[in-house]
């Protein structure tokens, strides 16, 4: 397959966010389905702008069923504050939350919409304003009033956290009997629960989200256990139980019109799709795509899952972890019923306590743990109590995506338990006492100084710490860093982001509204969580931090800094970073996302690894005839359409303003090496004179005339050079293996994608020449109509590259004088060429109205 016709396919699939994703089978629609997503034929418009970075994550159609869900959130702590948060970002139908609590002091440690004027209050209406202000598309209303099971019915996802266990038993019940998704989330101190019932009978449809696996093949063996064996032991990333679709298989041809058929994995290189005896001949060549299949799955409900548990493990390290925090939990849940509280804080008699109840919520377990960590159980009861922004920010970051799974039918939700403590944390055996958790009890810090003690709460206010970064991370570090109390007495936050807002921006950076756009992200992001706590001292900067920036940033800054912490997204700024923690020993914290992916790393100084010390395998280089001629994979075909934008919109436009505004550029080019003084001022008085648009009409014939060139004429010179049946000296076909022949695609107006195109082409180029755009579709129609594309011919004596070796060096080519000198001459001086205007165009792809990307 050709290039041009991957970068149509490639194009198609970015044209999901425009048109329609397809992200597997349609999911079976039920009574309840109907209730609680909406009709089907019911399609909410989705704002492309503003989810643009979460609709390449989920599709189109992911987000459709999203924006027809309805979700309750109850309790209105930090957990379920965080939880709605996310939620109302990510752009469901409706949040209501619910929540029948006055606010406490305590729930200032981490509830981030809540003030001291708002103790008191009810917790629900006192945050439902500063909820809805996140996103104007989703309808955020407060519910005060007791739970109903009519009141339930209404909703798609119902959420609970803070709730008791009997409570929860009850819910789950009729959640579970009338096909409502239930997510339950709690955070005890250092500890968090999430359990997950989506009925019995829950479908996904995308399991990973990955694009499906496509892989070039060798050959198809024809047996009762037929071995697909890849192309040049190319590694096909399949597993036990995936799908195929095969096509351009030869000899086997039957095989190409097969409905998908089941994987069985038999090594890296090969796999087996069952009995092929049927078909005729052997399967010589071909692919094999993976095609993604809906999977069925069955959740139990609460009461069950209670005493049968299933855990996703959030650490190999001790497998009994899981299974040691479950009953923890569920001693909490008991002393709580009985005592009316939780443990107190670092209390002994307290956490013996939890410690019984646990033995004996062990024993009543379908499989019970041979033993219980005693000295675990006695810690979890003695934090318990408390209440940490970070914890629930993790828990209802997580608990979130599996709301967004309920409601999406995409990615694999937690089947059904998932604990994560981060106990270790906690300072040496012994530094906290009960004295000390309490000694703090009556400011806003106190559900987080009962966790850890006085001292560190202290430490924490007088740490000075280095934010680089307010985008998505850094909003969510910003917020977490300020709940703590970090820099509020003797200590600060910088922080420092060149970039402004965009509107994009406002899906996922939630410290941001949508009357901050045009505004520095790091001044608004200061200004955001000083509100949340006017304690903390926070500066805000606008620069790079970089070597071009050490004279603000400089060794006497880096010196005075406890810490540093990094939300970049570039490489070579966390390099930097990273190089300047190093050579002054400052811990640092690395992180980054991708997608539904993320990482961290912490690097502490004499202990840890830095980030710089490990790197990532070098990319794979794609050779330049593969790009231009024999593109067999969707990279290539991304990689050549860069370089085109490159070259067309970048690199030719900044040499022809070179010409313009340097006296020395003839001198300088004219000592370059080989044929690159010719090919480098043909370039140049191409672009000023032989095709220098003078109206957008010459853009459009430009754009025509290049696409003909690009996706018929040299394919056509291709085909010419290589026919179809054309063979190697050794006799072997050409156009096999990783060479797929090509198709010439000839122009049609009435195709949407061939006229997206031209419309692209044509602004871009008026772009570079400051010409007036034009995107009026029937205008340019009217312009192609007069736009003469000469008739192809091909030319005999071409050479085409068809390996590396074959490609010939520019730098060794041979000079040509006198086409040099006649360029030179043909080419006007600067200062007759005043009137023209070139402006080079900077790759942009977050800018959906620049035609950079569609």
């Amino acid at each position: 397959e050709d290039k041009c016709e991957r970068l149509v396919r490639t194009i198609r699939r970015r044209k999901e966010i425009r048109t329609r994703h397809r992200s597997g089978p349609p999911a079976r629609t039920t009574r309840g389905d109907m209730a609680q997503h909406g009709p089907p034929q019911d399609q909410p418009s989705i704002d492309e702008g503003l989810y643009s970075r979460q609709l390449y994550v989920l599709g189109h159609d992911a987000m459709q069923r999203m924006a027809r869900s309805d979700v309750l959130i109850c309790g209105m702590r930090g957990l379920g504050v965080e939880i709605a948060k996310n939620i109302i970002l990510g752009g469901v139908k409706s949040v209501t939350i619910h929540d029948q609590g006055d606010c406490t002091l305590a729930d200032l440690s981490s509830q981030f919409y809540l003030n001291e004027e708002c103790l008191g209050k009810n917790r629900a209406k006192a945050c439902v304003d500063s909820l809805a202000e996140l996103n104007s598309y989703v309808a955020v209303t407060a519910h005060t009033e007791p739970l109903t099971n009519d009141f339930l019915k209404r909703f798609r996802v119902v959420v609970l956290t803070d709730t008791p266990l009997k409570a929860q038993l009850s819910i789950s019940a009729f959640t579970h009997a009338n096909n409502i998704a239930l997510v339950v989330a709690d955070t005890r101190g250092l500890c968090g629960q999430i359990f997950c019932d989506f009925g019995e009978n829950f479908r996904v449809l995308d399991t990973n989200g990955e694009r499906p696996i496509s892989v070039l093949l060798a050959s198809i063996s024809k047996d009762k256990e037929a071995v697909v064996t890849c192309l040049d032991e190319v590694r096909h990333g399949l597993e036990d139980g995936d799908f195929v679709a095969f096509s351009e298989v030869e000899g086997m041809t039957e095989i190409n019109e097969c409905l998908p058929m089941r994987v069985k994995v038999l090594g890296p290189f090969t796999f087996s799709v069952g009995d092929t005896t049927r078909f005729k001949d052997c399967g010589r060549g071909g692919v094999a795509t993976q095609i993604k299949m809906p999977k069925d799955i069955e959740f139990k409900p609460l009461k069950e899952s209670l005493a049968s548990p299933v855990f996703l493990s959030s650490s190999f390290a001790d497998p009994d972890r899981p299974a040691l925090l479950h009953v923890g939990f569920q001693a909490l849940h008991a002393f709580q019923k009985k005592h009316s509280h939780l443990p107190r804080p670092w209390n002994k008699e307290d956490a013996a306590e939890v410690v019984r109840m646990a033995k004996a919520k062990n024993a009543s377990l379908s499989t019970p743990l041979a033993s219980l960590d005693e000295a675990l159980l006695t810690t979890m009861a003695f934090v318990s109590a408390g209440s940490l922004c970070p914890m629930q920010a993790a828990i209802g970051g997580i608990a979130a995506q599996e709301i967004m799974k309920a409601c999406s039918s995409k990615f694999m939700p937690i089947q059904q338990w998932f604990y994560f403590d981060a106990l270790e944390c906690l300072p040496q055996t012994g530094s906290v006492t009960e004295r000390s958790a309490n000694a703090m009890a009556k400011t806003r810090y106190g559900a987080q100084a009962c966790v850890f003690g006085a001292d560190v709460q202290k430490k924490l206010a007088s740490q000075k710490y280095f934010l680089v970064g307010a985008g998505a991370i850094g909003c969510e570090l910003l917020k977490n860093f300020t709940m703590m109390g970090l820099g509020t007495d003797g200590g600060c936050i910088y922080v420092t982001d060149m970039d402004i807002i965009e509107r994009s921006n406002l899906n996922r950076q939630f410290l941001f509204r949508s009357w901050d756009v045009g505004q520095l992200k790091s001044v608004t992001a200061a200004k955001a969580v000083a509100k949340m706590n006017p304690e903390v001292k926070i500066v805000s900067h606008c620069h790079r931090v970089g070597a071009d920036s050490e004279h603000i940033y400089t060794d006497d800054f880096f010196g005075a800094l406890d810490g540093v912490a990094n939300a970049l997204d570039n490489v070579d700024s966390r390099t930097y970073i990273d190089l300047r923690c190093v050579q002054l020993g400052k811990p640092l914290l690395e992180s980054g996302t991708l997608g539904t992916k993320g990482n961290v790393q912490v690097v502490v100084p004499h202990l840890s690894e830095s980030y710089s010390s490990s790197h990532d395998p070098p990319e794979k280089s794609i050779p330049i005839c593969t790009l231009k001629h024999f593109p067999n994979a969707i990279e290539h075909t991304l990689q050549w359409a860069r370089d085109e934008f490159e070259g067309l919109f970048k690199q030719r436009p900044e040499e022809a303003l070179k010409y313009l505004e340097d006296p020395t550029f003839v001198e300088n080019t004219l000592k370059l090496p080989g044929d690159e003084p010719a090919d480098k001022l043909a370039s140049v008085k191409q672009q000023l004179v032989d095709e220098r648009p003078k109206s957008f009409a010459d853009c459009v014939a430009w754009a025509r005339l290049h696409f003909e060139s690009q996706y018929s004429n040299q394919i056509k010179q291709l085909l010419y050079n290589f026919p179809k049946d054309h063979q190697t000296s050794t006799g072997a076909l050409f156009w096999s293996g990783f060479k797929r022949c090509p198709h010439p695609i000839e122009f049609d107006a009435s195709d949407e994608l061939h006229m997206d195109y031209i419309v692209a082409a044509a602004n871009l180029r008026a772009a570079v020449y400051g010409i007036r755009n034009c995107t009026d579709r029937q205008e340019i129609g009217h312009i192609l109509e007069k736009v003469k594309v000469p008739v192809f011919k091909p030319k005999a004596g071409v050479q085409i590259s068809v390996t590396e070796t074959d490609a010939p060096s520019r730098a060794g080519g041979l000079d040509d004088p006198d086409r040099v000198s006649s360029i030179v001459k043909e080419l006007p001086p600067p200062f007759k060429l005043v009137d023209v205007s070139i402006t080079p165009q900077e790759f942009e792809k977050d800018d959906d109205t620049n035609f950079h990307m569609d």
